[in-house]
């Protein structure tokens, strides 16, 4: 998930060494109680700029933020109902477990069927339309515009998971809603620190009422010790290098396309998708395991097995995600590899 190789960049590993020096490796407490640093504010700013949002609010992690939030938020308006995807995150689906509203959960990418539980809903029902941009284990595309219309023909809030497509998508890396000219018009915003951006954390933006109001109400964020400043100045330094990163960023869709043209020449199906991530559907645990360990033992390439309960049961797969410092050559060998231990281990 390290998509643009930032856990590595050595601007970004000074920058953390520095911050080390300077505020210790640890935040020393609660955002609300002696947590807060200087560095923490800085990058709630950079964050909130950086989706074009009044404010913006950090949490420890990814699923931590989508948890608090969705359970915060929904539990907390009057006889709200929730319309989620099918197939959004765990973390999606344990705020709105935890939250206790009602709960319609439509097709998933299906605006058919997202428009069809809407319009069974009385129009001044308090409702949140809660959906991923890319969805990882599938590598399909959220059509963001569509929501967007759907939202204000029926008096939703939108609430939008850019965890896969912070730092690759969007003239400045805010993800599919920037590229898809929407970010503006998208209520909240959850984001992670821990993968294109290469470091740790979760974070919101928002309007300023909305932020202020999970930063006072939401138990996951209240009650946990801060994000080490270590990780917010690296975070902070990754976001600047990304939003000026349109080189990186092209590279890494060329790759992706050339990797995809490589296997459908060698005739290795795939699930159809426009995001850089690419599954491959074995269908067995054990054979995704032993397709996975020979290619790393056999041939030096990593390549994720991904099982249940990450994926349904018979969904088991590989799941390749190419980076801008891939060469042809890498994607070359990895088909070559991958098509001999198809046939060898069907």
């Amino acid at each position: 998930n390290d998509y643009m190789g930032m856990s590595e960049n050595k601007l970004i590993i000074d920058a953390s060494v520095k911050a080390a020096k300077r505020y210790g490796v640890g935040a020393g407490g609660t955002r609300n109680i002696s947590g807060t640093h200087y560095i923490h504010n800085l990058l709630e700013l950079e964050l909130a700029k950086f989706h074009k949002k009044e404010s913006a609010l950090l949490f420890t992690s990814g699923f931590v933020a989508n948890e608090a939030i969705l359970s915060t938020l929904s539990g907390s308006l009057p006889n709200c109902v929730v319309f989620s995807d099918e197939k959004n995150h765990a973390s999606m689906i344990a705020g709105l477990r935890n939250s206790g509203v009602e709960k319609r959960i439509f097709k998933h990418n299906s605006m058919d069927s997202l428009r069809k539980l809407l319009s069974e809903v009385e129009y001044s029902r308090p409702k949140i339309i809660a959906v991923e941009s890319i969805y990882s284990m599938d590598g399909s595309v959220c059509d963001l515009s569509a929501v967007v219309d759907l939202a204000k023909k029926f008096n939703a809030l939108t609430f939008v998971d850019e965890v896969h497509a912070i730092g690759l998508y969007g003239d400045q890396g805010a993800g599919i809603a920037e590229r898809d000219g929407v970010l503006d018009q998208i209520d909240i915003v959850q984001g992670t620190l821990a993968k294109a951006v290469g470091v740790m954390g979760g974070y919101m933006a928002s309007s300023k009422n909305m932020v202020d109001f999970i930063r006072s109400f939401s138990h996951g964020f209240i009650f946990t010790s801060a994000l080490s400043p270590i990780l917010a100045q690296a975070a902070l330094e990754s976001l600047r290098i990304l939003k000026i990163s349109n080189e990186k960023r092209n590279l890494l869709q060329r790759n992706v396309q050339y990797l995809k043209n490589l296997l459908r020449e060698d005739g290795i199906p795939f699930l159809p998708g426009d995001s850089h991530i690419i599954p491959i559907i074995i269908g067995c645990p054990r054979r995704v395991k032993k397709i996975s360990m020979n290619l790393l033992s056999r041939h030096k390439i990593y390549v994720q097995p991904i099982n249940y309960p990450t994926v349904s049961k018979g969904g088991e797969r590989l799941r390749l995600s190419p980076s801008p410092y891939h060469t042809p050559e890498h994607s070359r060998n990895l088909v070559d590899a991958l098509f001999l231990e198809l046939c060898e281990n069907e």
